[in-house]
């Protein structure tokens, strides 16, 4: 109600304006006091409105938008009939903004604003949403991700996948209970940041039971994108025609180019398959194989890289010690 009262006062104060107008003529200060009280009354509105879910400010707006029009129509007749009825008119329209704001505030309540996103997204005036599903919000990454500012926009989560993820915290297996406490401290960590704006969509799909495939469906029928680590939900979003974004293949796409001839700072963590082989690896995980790396089990060496190999489950990099490859030039 806060934010409807500073509208109210807006438009009124506006009127009233309007109704001084002759009176201030002329008076420079009398004038200036009055925009700058404008401008706080704006600022302030503003800052109430930035702290409203993006459902209850459409609707508010579109609420006083609409109230606004109406109110200016009724008091057209009353401002080309007389001046002295421009105050009624003024009264007129700012009656009709309170109420259509109101109007907007209840409504926000009754639907949300996935109800009008396809028709947005087909009109080109709205940011394709984004949708997470329940391991990308126990994997964690994301909330990183937002936070940093490589997502923006709407991010939605339907009802579904919040009860999910209340499941699996409420589980008695301790490790499924740590996961789905993780996915809650992750959505907190999303609502948190200034980047994004969180909503929880309470639209279902009863007709559909398995929670990957109404996903997929509420995701395609809002035209959003599904942001996930599942290769199989990625496999049957993709075949239903739905826009993915892969975590883990972002975070290959990231990970630091190694090329042949590299020198590296390594430390052998253990033996490798073959004999005198040692195991290392890179701060994202990927394992090099160094061979002749055994007799430096548990120390940090450098390590010449002279091969890369790209496979389907990702890189094979293999390596010698720097000093064994100085000595074998050497011999030679």
């Amino acid at each position: 109600m806060s934010i409807l009262f500073l509208i109210f006062t807006i438009v009124l104060f506006f009127g009233l304006l309007q109704t001084l107008s002759i009176t201030l003529e002329n008076k420079t200060i009398e004038a200036f006091l009055i925009i700058v009280l404008s401008l706080f009354l704006f600022l302030t509105t503003y800052l109430k409105l930035k702290k409203m879910n993006a459902s209850k400010v459409l609707f508010t707006l579109l609420g006083i938008l609409l109230g606004s029009l109406t109110g200016l129509i009724l008091s057209v007749p009353l401002f080309l009939l007389s001046s002295h009825l421009k105050p009624i008119g003024f009264a007129i329209i700012t009656g009709f903004t309170f109420a259509g704001g109101f109007y907007g505030i209840k409504q926000a309540d009754k639907h949300r604003i996935t109800d009008f996103l396809t028709f947005l997204k087909e009109q080109s005036l709205w940011e394709e949403p984004k949708v997470l599903d329940t391991n990308i919000l126990i994997d964690g990454r994301i909330a990183d991700l937002i936070e940093q500012g490589f997502i923006k926009g709407t991010i939605l989560i339907p009802r579904f996948i919040l009860r999910e993820i209340q499941y699996i915290a409420d589980s008695p297996d301790p490790l499924r209970r740590a996961k789905g406490k993780r996915a809650l401290e992750i959505l907190q960590r999303i609502q948190r940041a200034e980047r994004v704006k969180l909503e929880i969509v309470e639209k279902d799909i009863p007709e559909i039971k398995e929670v990957d495939v109404k996903l997929i469906e509420f995701t395609r029928g809002i035209k959003g994108t599904l942001i996930t680590n599942d290769i199989n939900l990625i496999k049957i979003a993709q075949l239903r025609g739905v826009e993915v974004l892969n975590i883990n293949e972002l975070a290959k796409i990231m990970r630091p180019p190694v090329l042949p001839g590299d020198n590296l700072n390594l430390f052998v963590v253990r033996e490798g398959k073959e004999p005198d082989q040692g195991v290392a690896y890179l701060d994202d995980g990927t394992m090099i194989v160094i061979e002749g790396g055994k007799p430096y089990l548990g120390k940090t060496i450098e390590v010449t890289i002279h091969s890369v190999l790209q496979t389907g489950t990702g890189r094979m990099i293999f390596g010698k010690p720097k000093k064994d490859l100085q000595n074998e030039k050497e011999s030679f």
